[in-house]
């Protein structure tokens, strides 16, 4: 359902980044494009380097959380490990290789937890 009067706008300097579909703020969107695929139920944690200059982070995927409780989880588990991190795309992305510390973190939430790649 697009909003004619909004002209399909993608970006506003004053709100940020505007759904096309239903024309409110991606933090406020109404129309459910947002949503992330349900995932088969496993926890993946992996080790990445790409694009990253050899620099090495610790990819956690298929957390079944919303945005704000992922951003809430990518905190608890930063502060476990003592670096940095950000989510992107539903993905926690910790600095470093912290792969044997944070597969016991979240198997202690109950989730069924794989180590992923290498």
């Amino acid at each position: 359902m697009k909003n004619p009067s909004r002209g399909g706008l993608v970006y506003s300097t004053d709100q940020g980044r505007m759904c096309p579909d239903c024309g409110h703020p991606r933090s406020d969107c109404r129309c459910g494009s947002a949503a992330r695929p349900s995932g088969d139920g496993i926890v993946r944690v992996s080790r990445e380097t790409k694009g990253r200059k050899g620099k090495g982070v610790t990819l956690v995927t298929g957390v079944p959380l919303d945005d704000n409780e992922l951003k809430a989880l990518a905190k608890v588990l930063k502060a476990k490990c003592g670096t940095g991190g950000t989510v992107k795309d539903g993905v926690i992305e910790i600095q470093g290789d912290q792969r044997d510390l944070l597969v016991p973190l979240l198997e202690a939430r109950g989730w069924q937890v794989k180590r992923a790649g290498g």
